[in-house]
């Protein structure tokens, strides 16, 4: 992972935040820090960092909506804080685009880890596509995405999408007609030390769905195989 990357601290706690800012700094990394969500928005729209992590309970614009804009224009990976322990905000939260969710009460170890593992991800993504250069360009029918500039269109549309929702689009659009089970997705989107249950998988697929047929009602192209798992239509 990149020792160096930028991170976006955005909680209305300011002992969370100085807290956090020292655990972090102390592994390497460059860290900016919000208050409230209208502030952390601009900041971000204007000069986005390599990862952000937010609180969902803030005032003026609570974490959730902040991701909803940040969304419209950026893909940066995302990390939810809260101290919500109901399953359906979880759900939610992954349903939005976000990467990874950690509820307080939580150790600095598990949040230190679970930022490694996502900017591993994205790391590793980018260095595949410098390895592949423009042969990494994937096309199938109407689709195509390019790992190495991380954009993706349909019919000539651009959707986009996070890092998770790319990688996991990916493992499926390469072998079309193949099944990839959850287990076999969690692998291609996540890193094996990061436990994700197969109803995050779910909420990803109805993300992708969703971001496609916003542009096109038609697209069934991301087959469900109940009790088994999904695969891309053979064109």
């Amino acid at each position: 992972m990149r020792s160096n990357a930028t991170i976006a601290l955005v909680d209305d706690d300011r002992n969370i935040l100085s807290s956090l800012r020292v655990a972090l700094e102390a592994e390497g990394y460059k860290i900016r820090t919000y208050n409230d969500g209208n502030t952390a928005l601009e900041g971000l729209l204007e000069e986005p960092t390599d990862l952000a992590i937010l609180d969902i309970k803030m005032p003026r614009m609570d974490g959730m909506e902040l991701l909803r804009r940040l969304r419209q224009k950026s893909d940066m990976p995302v990390i939810f804080l809260t101290s919500k322990d109901e399953e359906i905000d979880e759900l939610f939260g992954f349903k939005m685009g976000a990467d990874d969710y950690i509820a307080k009460p939580f150790s600095q170890r598990l949040l230190i880890e679970r930022v490694r593992a996502v900017l591993r991800r994205a790391q590793a993504r980018e260095a595949t596509n410098q390895a592949n250069g423009s042969a990494g360009v994937l096309e199938r029918g109407h689709l195509k995405m390019d790992p190495e500039r991380h954009t993706c269109h349909w019919r000539g549309e651009p959707v986009t999408l996070t890092v998770t929702e790319f990688l996991i689009l990916q493992a499926l659009a390469q072998r079309p007609g193949v099944v990839k089970s959850r287990d076999a997705l969690m692998d291609a989107a996540y890193d094996d030390q990061v436990y994700v249950d197969d109803r995050t998988i779910d909420s990803h697929i109805k993300r992708l769905r969703k971001k496609f047929k916003a542009v096109d009602p038609e697209f069934d192209v991301i087959e469900t195989l109940y009790g088994v798992g999904y695969r891309f239509k053979e064109c």
